[in-house]
Protein backbone atom coordinates (compact mmCIF):
# COMPACT_ATOMS: atom_id res chain seq x y z
CA UNK A 1 0.00 0.00 0.00
CA UNK A 2 2.86 2.37 0.82
CA UNK A 3 4.30 1.82 -2.67
CA UNK A 4 0.91 2.60 -4.26
CA UNK A 5 0.68 5.84 -2.33
CA UNK A 6 4.21 6.87 -3.32
CA UNK A 7 3.48 6.09 -6.96
CA UNK A 8 0.23 8.10 -6.76
CA UNK A 9 2.14 11.10 -5.38
CA UNK A 10 4.63 10.97 -8.26
CA UNK A 11 1.78 10.82 -10.78
CA UNK A 12 0.12 13.80 -9.12
CA UNK A 13 3.37 15.83 -9.16
CA UNK A 14 3.83 15.14 -12.87
CA UNK A 15 0.22 16.06 -13.65
CA UNK A 16 0.56 19.33 -11.73
CA UNK A 17 3.78 20.23 -13.55
CA UNK A 18 2.12 19.60 -16.93
CA UNK A 19 -0.89 21.81 -16.07
CA UNK A 20 -0.86 25.01 -18.14
CA UNK A 21 -4.44 26.23 -17.64
CA UNK A 22 -6.82 26.61 -14.75
CA UNK A 23 -9.19 24.14 -16.37
CA UNK A 24 -6.39 21.52 -16.54
CA UNK A 25 -5.38 21.93 -12.88
CA UNK A 26 -9.02 21.65 -11.85
CA UNK A 27 -9.19 18.30 -13.66
CA UNK A 28 -6.06 17.19 -11.76
CA UNK A 29 -7.77 18.04 -8.45
CA UNK A 30 -10.81 15.98 -9.43
CA UNK A 31 -8.66 13.07 -10.66
CA UNK A 32 -6.67 12.69 -7.42
CA UNK A 33 -8.79 14.32 -4.68
CA UNK A 34 -12.35 14.10 -5.99
CA UNK A 35 -15.18 11.96 -4.63
CA UNK A 36 -14.22 9.19 -7.03
CA UNK A 37 -10.56 10.18 -7.29
CA UNK A 38 -7.59 7.84 -7.04
CA UNK A 39 -6.74 8.79 -3.46
CA UNK A 40 -10.32 8.19 -2.43
CA UNK A 41 -10.17 4.75 -4.07
CA UNK A 42 -7.13 3.91 -1.96
CA UNK A 43 -9.04 4.86 1.18
CA UNK A 44 -11.84 2.55 0.18
CA UNK A 45 -9.29 -0.28 -0.09
CA UNK A 46 -8.36 0.12 3.59
CA UNK A 47 -10.68 -2.76 4.41
CA UNK A 48 -8.17 -5.15 2.78
CA UNK A 49 -5.27 -3.84 4.89
CA UNK A 50 -4.41 -5.87 8.01
CA UNK A 51 -5.76 -4.32 11.21
CA UNK A 52 -2.33 -3.58 12.70
CA UNK A 53 -1.17 -1.70 9.54
CA UNK A 54 -4.23 0.53 9.13
CA UNK A 55 -3.02 3.43 11.37
CA UNK A 56 0.24 3.65 9.45
CA UNK A 57 -1.45 3.40 6.06
CA UNK A 58 -4.02 6.05 7.11
CA UNK A 59 -1.14 8.35 8.04
CA UNK A 60 0.46 7.89 4.60
CA UNK A 61 -2.87 8.59 2.86
CA UNK A 62 -3.46 11.81 4.85
CA UNK A 63 0.08 13.01 4.14
CA UNK A 64 -0.43 12.28 0.46
CA UNK A 65 -3.72 14.22 0.44
CA UNK A 66 -2.10 17.23 2.12
CA UNK A 67 0.82 17.21 -0.29
CA UNK A 68 -1.33 16.88 -3.43
CA UNK A 69 -3.67 19.60 -2.12
CA UNK A 70 -0.76 21.97 -1.50
CA UNK A 71 0.71 21.28 -4.94
CA UNK A 72 -2.58 21.88 -6.79
CA UNK A 73 -3.43 25.02 -4.82
CA UNK A 74 0.00 26.56 -5.45
CA UNK A 75 -0.27 25.74 -9.14
CA UNK A 76 -3.77 27.26 -9.22
CA UNK A 77 -2.45 30.52 -7.74
CA UNK A 78 0.37 30.64 -10.29
CA UNK A 79 -1.95 30.03 -13.24
CA UNK A 80 -4.50 32.58 -11.99
CA UNK A 81 -1.79 35.24 -11.67
CA UNK A 82 -0.42 34.35 -15.10
CA UNK A 83 -3.92 34.75 -16.56
CA UNK A 84 -4.27 38.21 -14.96
CA UNK A 85 -0.85 39.26 -16.24
CA UNK A 86 -1.76 38.14 -19.75
CA UNK A 87 -5.01 40.13 -19.65
CA UNK A 88 -3.16 43.19 -18.41
CA UNK A 89 -0.79 42.96 -21.36
CA UNK A 90 -3.55 42.45 -23.91
CA UNK A 91 -6.00 44.99 -22.45
CA UNK A 92 -3.54 47.70 -21.47
CA UNK A 93 -4.24 51.31 -22.48
CA UNK A 94 -1.74 53.10 -24.64
CA UNK A 95 -1.39 56.40 -22.81
CA UNK A 96 0.40 57.92 -25.81
CA UNK A 97 -2.81 57.83 -27.87
CA UNK A 98 -4.85 61.03 -28.22
CA UNK A 99 -7.65 61.19 -25.68
CA UNK A 100 -11.32 61.81 -26.40
CA UNK A 101 -12.50 65.35 -25.85
CA UNK A 102 -15.34 65.67 -23.34
CA UNK A 103 -17.62 68.61 -24.01
CA UNK A 104 -18.34 70.81 -21.05
CA UNK A 105 -21.82 72.10 -20.43
CA UNK A 106 -22.81 75.61 -19.41
CA UNK A 107 -25.52 77.41 -17.51
CA UNK A 108 -28.76 78.15 -19.35
CA UNK A 109 -29.07 81.80 -20.49
CA UNK A 110 -32.02 82.31 -18.14
CA UNK A 111 -29.95 81.00 -15.24
CA UNK A 112 -27.08 83.27 -16.20
CA UNK A 113 -29.40 86.31 -16.24
CA UNK A 114 -31.21 85.35 -13.02
CA UNK A 115 -27.91 84.86 -11.18
CA UNK A 116 -26.63 88.21 -12.42
CA UNK A 117 -29.80 90.04 -11.33
CA UNK A 118 -29.76 88.42 -7.90
CA UNK A 119 -26.06 89.25 -7.48
CA UNK A 120 -26.71 92.91 -8.32
CA UNK A 121 -29.51 93.32 -5.78
CA UNK A 122 -27.82 91.34 -3.01
CA UNK A 123 -24.79 93.63 -3.44
CA UNK A 124 -27.21 96.53 -2.79
CA UNK A 125 -28.31 95.04 0.54
CA UNK A 126 -31.28 92.91 -0.53
CA UNK A 127 -31.91 89.42 0.85
CA UNK A 128 -33.58 86.49 -0.93
CA UNK A 129 -37.25 85.70 -0.27
CA UNK A 130 -38.90 82.40 -1.22
CA UNK A 131 -42.44 81.04 -1.24
CA UNK A 132 -44.54 78.17 -2.64
CA UNK A 133 -45.38 77.92 -6.33
CA UNK A 134 -48.76 76.37 -5.44
CA UNK A 135 -50.25 79.32 -3.63
CA UNK A 136 -53.38 80.39 -1.77
CA UNK A 137 -55.71 82.92 -3.37
CA UNK A 138 -55.31 84.98 -0.19
CA UNK A 139 -51.59 85.65 -0.72
CA UNK A 140 -51.61 85.80 -4.51
CA UNK A 141 -54.53 88.24 -4.82
CA UNK A 142 -56.50 89.35 -1.78
CA UNK A 143 -53.58 90.53 0.39
CA UNK A 144 -52.36 92.52 -2.62
CA UNK A 145 -55.56 94.55 -2.96
CA UNK A 146 -57.05 92.22 -5.59
CA UNK A 147 -60.20 90.79 -3.92
CA UNK A 148 -62.29 88.07 -5.62
CA UNK A 149 -64.64 90.57 -7.27
CA UNK A 150 -61.96 93.06 -8.28
CA UNK A 151 -61.94 93.84 -12.04
CA UNK A 152 -58.13 93.71 -12.03
CA UNK A 153 -58.48 89.92 -11.86
CA UNK A 154 -59.31 90.07 -15.58
CA UNK A 155 -55.75 91.22 -16.24
CA UNK A 156 -54.27 87.88 -15.22
CA UNK A 157 -55.55 84.57 -16.44
CA UNK A 158 -54.77 81.98 -13.81
CA UNK A 159 -54.25 78.23 -13.46
CA UNK A 160 -56.72 77.38 -10.67
CA UNK A 161 -56.50 74.08 -8.82
CA UNK A 162 -59.49 74.83 -6.58
CA UNK A 163 -61.35 78.07 -5.84
CA UNK A 164 -58.74 78.90 -3.17
CA UNK A 165 -55.60 77.18 -4.51
CA UNK A 166 -53.75 78.13 -7.69
CA UNK A 167 -50.39 78.24 -9.43
CA UNK A 168 -48.99 81.64 -8.50
CA UNK A 169 -49.17 84.24 -11.28
CA UNK A 170 -46.41 86.41 -9.76
CA UNK A 171 -43.89 86.26 -6.95
CA UNK A 172 -45.69 89.16 -5.24
CA UNK A 173 -47.19 86.45 -3.03
CA UNK A 174 -43.74 86.08 -1.47
CA UNK A 175 -43.79 89.80 -0.68
CA UNK A 176 -47.13 89.42 1.09
CA UNK A 177 -45.90 86.48 3.14
CA UNK A 178 -42.72 88.37 4.05
CA UNK A 179 -44.54 91.52 5.16
CA UNK A 180 -46.83 89.47 7.41
CA UNK A 181 -43.91 87.77 9.17
CA UNK A 182 -41.22 90.48 9.13
CA UNK A 183 -41.04 93.89 10.73
CA UNK A 184 -39.72 96.81 8.62
CA UNK A 185 -37.25 97.76 7.34
CA UNK A 186 -37.56 95.14 4.59
CA UNK A 187 -35.39 94.72 1.49
CA UNK A 188 -36.02 91.48 -0.36
CA UNK A 189 -35.63 90.09 -3.86
CA UNK A 190 -38.01 87.25 -4.82
CA UNK A 191 -36.91 85.05 -7.76
CA UNK A 192 -39.05 82.11 -8.85
CA UNK A 193 -41.27 80.41 -11.41
CA UNK A 194 -44.74 81.77 -12.13
CA UNK A 195 -47.57 80.45 -14.30
CA UNK A 196 -50.06 82.02 -16.72
CA UNK A 197 -51.94 80.44 -19.66
CA UNK A 198 -50.04 82.33 -22.38
CA UNK A 199 -48.02 80.74 -25.18
CA UNK A 200 -46.55 82.66 -28.12
CA UNK A 201 -43.27 84.19 -29.30
CA UNK A 202 -43.07 86.53 -26.30
CA UNK A 203 -45.04 84.60 -23.65
CA UNK A 204 -44.73 81.19 -21.98
CA UNK A 205 -47.15 79.29 -19.67
CA UNK A 206 -44.27 79.06 -17.21
CA UNK A 207 -41.62 81.72 -16.84
CA UNK A 208 -39.26 83.11 -14.23
CA UNK A 209 -39.95 86.34 -12.45
CA UNK A 210 -37.88 88.39 -10.04
CA UNK A 211 -39.67 90.89 -7.84
CA UNK A 212 -38.23 93.28 -5.30
CA UNK A 213 -39.69 94.98 -2.25
CA UNK A 214 -38.45 97.79 -0.02
CA UNK A 215 -40.42 98.84 3.06
CA UNK A 216 -39.01 101.64 5.16
CA UNK A 217 -39.75 105.12 6.45
CA UNK A 218 -39.75 108.04 4.01
CA UNK A 219 -38.91 106.12 0.83
CA UNK A 220 -40.18 107.78 -2.36
CA UNK A 221 -40.63 107.24 -6.08
CA UNK A 222 -37.32 109.06 -6.58
CA UNK A 223 -35.59 106.36 -4.51
CA UNK A 224 -37.21 103.73 -6.73
CA UNK A 225 -35.93 105.39 -9.89
CA UNK A 226 -32.43 105.71 -8.47
CA UNK A 227 -32.45 102.05 -7.43
CA UNK A 228 -33.64 100.82 -10.83
CA UNK A 229 -31.20 103.07 -12.67
CA UNK A 230 -28.30 101.62 -10.66
CA UNK A 231 -29.57 98.12 -11.39
CA UNK A 232 -29.98 98.76 -15.15
CA UNK A 233 -26.53 100.28 -15.51
CA UNK A 234 -24.94 97.29 -13.79
CA UNK A 235 -26.97 94.80 -15.83
CA UNK A 236 -26.33 96.42 -19.23
CA UNK A 237 -23.87 99.33 -19.30
CA UNK A 238 -23.18 102.61 -17.53
CA UNK A 239 -24.87 104.69 -20.24
CA UNK A 240 -28.27 103.02 -19.75
CA UNK A 241 -31.09 105.46 -18.95
CA UNK A 242 -34.38 104.78 -17.16
CA UNK A 243 -37.77 106.21 -18.10
CA UNK A 244 -40.99 105.98 -16.07
CA UNK A 245 -44.43 105.92 -17.75
CA UNK A 246 -47.67 106.11 -15.75
CA UNK A 247 -49.51 102.77 -15.45
CA UNK A 248 -51.89 100.93 -13.14
CA UNK A 249 -51.36 97.96 -10.81
CA UNK A 250 -53.76 97.27 -7.92
CA UNK A 251 -50.92 96.73 -5.46
CA UNK A 252 -48.99 99.97 -6.20
CA UNK A 253 -50.08 103.61 -6.25
CA UNK A 254 -48.65 105.37 -8.15
CA UNK A 255 -47.67 102.68 -10.64
CA UNK A 256 -45.21 102.94 -13.52
CA UNK A 257 -43.97 101.01 -16.52
CA UNK A 258 -40.18 101.17 -16.64
CA UNK A 259 -38.35 101.57 -19.95
CA UNK A 260 -34.60 101.32 -20.47
CA UNK A 261 -32.66 102.94 -23.28
CA UNK A 262 -31.90 100.24 -25.86
CA UNK A 263 -28.64 98.46 -25.03
CA UNK A 264 -28.07 97.68 -28.72
CA UNK A 265 -28.49 101.09 -30.39
CA UNK A 266 -28.15 103.23 -27.23
CA UNK A 267 -31.35 105.15 -27.97
CA UNK A 268 -30.84 105.73 -31.70
CA UNK A 269 -33.51 103.26 -32.79
CA UNK A 270 -33.05 99.72 -34.13
CA UNK A 271 -34.84 96.43 -34.81
CA UNK A 272 -34.67 95.38 -31.15
CA UNK A 273 -36.38 98.51 -29.81
CA UNK A 274 -38.59 98.85 -32.91
CA UNK A 275 -37.06 102.21 -33.73
CA UNK A 276 -38.12 103.90 -30.47
CA UNK A 277 -34.78 103.82 -28.67
CA UNK A 278 -36.52 102.41 -25.57
CA UNK A 279 -37.37 98.90 -24.32
CA UNK A 280 -40.03 98.16 -21.71
CA UNK A 281 -38.49 95.84 -19.13
CA UNK A 282 -40.45 95.91 -15.87
CA UNK A 283 -43.32 97.28 -13.83
CA UNK A 284 -42.93 99.12 -10.54
CA UNK A 285 -44.48 101.59 -8.14
CA UNK A 286 -45.05 102.74 -4.58
CA UNK A 287 -46.78 100.00 -2.57
CA UNK A 288 -50.49 100.75 -2.13
CA UNK A 289 -51.19 101.66 1.53
CA UNK A 290 -54.01 99.09 1.54
CA UNK A 291 -51.46 96.34 0.87
CA UNK A 292 -49.32 97.47 3.80
CA UNK A 293 -52.38 97.58 6.08
CA UNK A 294 -53.52 94.14 4.90
CA UNK A 295 -50.12 92.75 5.90
CA UNK A 296 -50.12 94.39 9.33
CA UNK A 297 -47.72 97.24 8.54
CA UNK A 298 -48.62 100.80 9.58
CA UNK A 299 -49.04 102.62 6.24
CA UNK A 300 -48.90 106.00 7.98
CA UNK A 301 -45.39 105.30 9.24
CA UNK A 302 -43.95 103.16 6.46
CA UNK A 303 -43.86 103.35 2.69
CA UNK A 304 -43.05 100.61 0.23
CA UNK A 305 -41.41 100.33 -3.17
CA UNK A 306 -42.06 97.33 -5.43
CA UNK A 307 -40.84 96.21 -8.83
CA UNK A 308 -40.91 93.07 -10.93
CA UNK A 309 -39.42 91.79 -14.17
CA UNK A 310 -39.40 88.62 -16.26
CA UNK A 311 -36.08 86.79 -16.50
CA UNK A 312 -36.81 85.46 -20.00
CA UNK A 313 -37.55 88.95 -21.30
CA UNK A 314 -34.26 90.26 -19.95
CA UNK A 315 -32.43 87.28 -21.49
CA UNK A 316 -34.07 87.97 -24.86
CA UNK A 317 -32.99 91.62 -24.73
CA UNK A 318 -29.50 90.93 -23.39
CA UNK A 319 -28.69 88.17 -25.90
CA UNK A 320 -30.83 89.30 -28.87
CA UNK A 321 -33.13 86.25 -28.79
CA UNK A 322 -36.14 86.82 -31.07
CA UNK A 323 -38.51 84.10 -29.81
CA UNK A 324 -39.01 83.13 -26.15
CA UNK A 325 -39.85 79.55 -27.11
CA UNK A 326 -36.22 78.98 -28.13
CA UNK A 327 -35.31 79.19 -24.45
CA UNK A 328 -37.38 76.08 -23.68
CA UNK A 329 -36.56 73.87 -26.68
CA UNK A 330 -33.26 72.54 -25.24
CA UNK A 331 -31.56 72.81 -28.63
CA UNK A 332 -27.90 72.03 -27.95
CA UNK A 333 -26.80 74.15 -30.92
CA UNK A 334 -28.41 77.19 -29.30
CA UNK A 335 -27.19 76.43 -25.78
CA UNK A 336 -23.59 75.99 -26.96
CA UNK A 337 -23.48 79.74 -27.63
CA UNK A 338 -23.50 80.40 -23.87
CA UNK A 339 -20.40 78.42 -22.87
Amino acid sequence: MKEKIAKLIEQAKLAVEQSHTLAFINNVKVKFLGKNGELTQLLRGMKDVPQEERPMVGKYVNEARDLITELTEEKTRQLAQAEIDEKMMKESVDITLDGKNTERGSLHPCTLVANEIVDIFTSLGFTLGEGPEIELDKFCFQMLNIPPDHPARDMQDTFYITDDILLRTHTSSVQARTMINTKPPIRIICPGKVYRPDDDATHSPMFQQIEGLVVDEKVTLCDLKGLLETFAQRLFDSSTKVRFRPSFFPFTEPSVEVDLSCSVCHGKGCRICKGTGWIEILGAGVVNPKVLDNCGIDSKKYKGLAFGLGVERVAMIKYGIPDMRILFENDVRFLKDFK
